[in-house]
């Protein structure tokens, strides 16, 4: 943004900042925050991603793949790749997102990239019913390594959630665990779905708490009366 007057500069950034902030506990706040941002500086490379990560994560892909191309066309850079092939997934174009997955950029990105390009490659295929090629397109040294990365939780819950899609429910479960021990901020909800596989229900407490409360036979009711 050195481009811009320091005035105009400011503001921007301050769009910037609270699109940064809010994008995932409001998202739709965040995004109206990136519109402002645009309409002030709309030939700003980091104004474009950013403006492309608040509709992704409003699910408008349209806007947001026209976004990340413009961002792309602007930098040069490839590690929008993966997104904007998500987009395509989005638009219910799986097939472009395959390509996508196939193409010379996906060289280019670093680990974590090309570990995002392997999960929505896999996601396509699921979107076009071919679960085993998920299941297959998932198998690699990330998701076989013990290490643990910032991406590990989701790819060992993606290949989950494909074996128990395909049938496979003790595989499914013992990667389902395999998540759980490498989610370390919560970002998937493998607890959750081990305790379904595992037949445990649970309780909202206030949802217990009122059914508590509720009186017999309408007394309540009848006391109003």
């Amino acid at each position: 943004m050195q481009s811009l007057p320091k005035t105009l500069a400011d503001d921007v950034a301050r769009n910037l900042v609270m699109v940064a902030r809010l994008i995932d506990e409001d998202p739709e706040a965040a995004y109206g925050y990136s519109k402002v941002a645009l309409r002030l500086a709309s030939r700003v490379a980091a104004v474009r991603e950013a403006a492309g990560f608040a509709a992704y994560a409003n699910q408008k892909y349209s806007e947001a793949l026209a976004e990340f191309r413009a961002a792309r066309r602007m930098t040069g850079a490839v590690d929008l790749w993966p997104l904007m092939a998500d987009c395509e997934r989005g638009l219910g174009r799986p097939e472009k997102a395959l390509e996508m997955a196939g193409a010379p950029e996906v060289h280019k990105l670093d680990k974590a990239g090309q570990v995002e390009m392997r999960l929505v490659a896999a996601g396509a295929r699921r979107d076009m019913g071919q679960v085993d090629a998920a299941i297959v397109t998932l198998q690699s040294p990330e998701l076989a390594s013990s290490a643990v990365q910032p991406w590990t939780a989701r790819l060992r819950y993606a290949y989950a959630d494909a074996l128990l899609a395909a049938g496979r429910e003790s595989e499914a479960r013992e990667w389902f665990a395999k998540a759980l021990e490498s989610d370390r901020d919560g970002s998937t909800d493998a607890s959750d779905r081990l305790a379904e596989l595992d037949g445990v229900e649970f309780v909202d407490a206030l949802d217990e708490k009122a059914a508590e409360g509720e009186p017999e036979d309408g007394t309540a009711a009848d006391d109003r009366d």
